[in-house]
């Protein structure tokens, strides 16, 4: 009887001392915790910029500000930005105008920042980096010569134009894939989003657009959806006239506007 007392009294023991010791690391982990701005520093986020330089808004509503001893690494430097990235947290400031995404740069720790960048210096400083960056460089230099002949020819596709004007739909290509093709031209031949096809033909509209008709010139209402209007009325316009050469009908090269353009 009195060892059965004496077990249960240590078990209650062993019980009070489990249920100290979960008391007293609740009471640690609690007093570890950060209040918002602070804890969102061990996070990697994409944010908005606001008026405020240093302030930004979380896609969750929260105002940020860079904790102590971040930085801004400006945007332009893929690698390094790769590099940065993959150290830690980071904040990643992403300006929306309409349906465009222009970046405004990345925060993250200072020392971060400077590591990588200074890693990747040393990379780039040596024989080999510059041998494989002649080799990347001549490289994208072929696959953008291979597609601006592909896509002069979907134009040329696209245009479908009567024997009769052959010439012209040949020189319409050369001009509009010349135009819409370059490598940072963010015009929507280089867009993967929809197929060639469908890129040609919007770059024919896009380009006729600005050399056929006045757009450029036009003064438009500041009235949401008006400038959206005018482009499509335009388009109606643009592919009036692509019809106009699709057929076998002669008519004067000096009163088309397409003629003259493609002059």
């Amino acid at each position: 009887m009195t060892g059965s007392i004496a077990r249960a009294s240590d078990s209650e023991g062993d019980l009070a001392a489990r249920r100290h010791m979960l008391l007293a690391s609740r009471n640690r982990l609690q007093s570890l915790r950060v209040p918002g701005n602070v804890a969102v520093m061990f996070e990697s986020l994409t944010l908005a910029p606001t008026r405020d330089p240093h302030v930004f808004v979380s896609s969750d509503g929260r105002r940020l500000t860079p904790p102590a001893g971040w930085a801004c690494l400006p945007p332009g430097d893929a690698g390094l930005t790769r590099r940065v990235k993959a150290a830690g947290p980071s904040w990643v400031v992403i300006e929306q105008r309409g349906r465009k995404k222009f970046s405004q740069g990345l925060w993250a720790p200072r020392e971060n920042i400077e590591h990588a960048r200074a890693a990747l210096e040393a990379e780039r400083s040596t024989e080999t980096y510059a041998r494989k960056r002649e080799a990347d460089v001549a490289r994208r230099e072929r696959t953008h010569a291979a597609y601006a002949v592909s896509f002069e020819h979907e134009v040329y596709s696209f245009l479908g134009f009567a024997p009769r004007w052959d010439a012209l739909a040949r020189e319409v290509a050369r001009k509009v894939a010349a135009h819409a093709t370059p490598v940072g031209s963010g015009t929507v031949a280089r867009t993967q989003r929809i197929p060639i096809d469908e890129r040609a033909e919007a770059a024919v509209i896009a380009w006729m657009r600005h050399q056929t008709t006045g757009y450029d010139h036009m003064k438009i209402e500041r009235v949401a959806g008006r400038r959206r209007e005018v482009r499509r009325e335009l388009a109606q316009l643009s592919r009036a006239v692509i019809d106009l050469h699709r057929r076998d009908v002669p008519h004067a090269p000096h009163a088309c506007s397409l003629c003259r353009a493609a002059a």
